[in-house]
């Protein structure tokens, strides 16, 4: 994500003077609920795991919980690049290419 696309996130939160709304337990709520709308675009599709017919409502709830990640990481002094750089770092030393390639398995199964 662009530090521009960040920028225009926290201005339209600062235009509407609601970072003292923002919390990080109250963001971290709307994180969850806003994933849950994301998860609700698939309640009820049976087998039906692609997403071609549910692309636009998609798109609508994934940016919702990537604007509120945004405002999390803002609201705990974060930089988001840092932490999801650490967190593929870790995420390789817990899923070895050589014992995790092509396996569903969880960390503590390979």
């Amino acid at each position: 994500m662009t530090e521009e696309t960040i920028s225009e996130i926290l201005k339209f939160r600062d235009d509407r003077n609601w970072k003292q709304f923002h919390n990080p337990k109250d963001l971290a709520i709307s994180i969850s609920l806003e994933a849950a709308e994301l998860l609700e675009v698939f309640q009820w599709s049976g087998t039906d795991t692609l997403c071609a017919e549910k692309i636009d409502n998609i798109k609508e709830e994934l940016a919702d919980v990537i604007n509120y990640c945004v405002l999390m990481a803002d609201a705990c002094g974060l930089d988001m690049d840092e932490i999801v750089r650490e967190k593929i770092l870790h995420n390789n030393k817990k899923y070895p290419l050589e014992k995790s390639k092509d396996s569903a398995k969880k960390y503590n199964e390979l």
